[in-house]
């Protein structure tokens, strides 16, 4: 097995972990609740084929589905989060940088870039989420703030590991 792919399946698996052990009961004043789970798809490889990252976006949000008991709720937002994150990288990132940068890692891209990308995924993931969850007009200023204390955290916590484990490269 190829290492890319054996680094992947320990990411999948420990992210899963982590939300549904962790991270699940982890709510501030019902308001914020960190989706850290969603870094599976952010940090797999540029030259991951389309098919291939949507299969593995639904497999993520039914996994999810299945322990928080919500049918298909995380599945279809982390298919959307998977077409964004075509569009993104393909409007922000060369082709011929895919040689040089495998993964889109905060030390492979950079600060500035990880953060616009991070943030950019989470909030279309979180607002079709909390939207599609909620799906009430009269709900509105409720679920906006939910959305976006909910993404600020996720974003804080992403950036807080790959702070901690990803390793600085020199940058040409």
């Amino acid at each position: 097995m190829s290492r890319t792919i054996i680094v992947n399946l320990i990411r999948f698996i420990l992210l899963v972990f982590l939300q549904v052990f962790l991270l699940k009961n982890i709510t501030l004043y019902n308001l914020s609740t960190p989706f850290l789970y969603i870094m599976f798809i952010l940090l797999l490889p540029f030259e991951i084929p389309n098919v291939l990252l949507f299969a593995l976006a639904f497999l993520l949000g039914l996994t999810i589905d299945a322990f928080y008991d919500t049918p298909g709720l995380h599945a279809a937002s982390c298919v959307l989060l998977a077409f964004v994150r075509i569009l993104f990288i393909s409007i922000t990132v060369q082709k011929d940088g895919f040689d040089n940068e495998p993964e889109p890692t905060l030390s492979a891209m950079g600060l500035r870039w990880f953060f616009t990308y991070t943030l950019t995924l989470t909030l279309f993931h979180h607002f079709f989420l909390f939207n599609l969850e909620v799906f009430r007009l009269s709900e509105i200023p409720y679920t906006l703030s939910r959305f976006l204390l909910s993404s600020i955290f996720t974003v804080f916590l992403m950036l807080l590991s790959g702070f901690l484990f990803y390793r600085r490269k020199e940058r040409k």
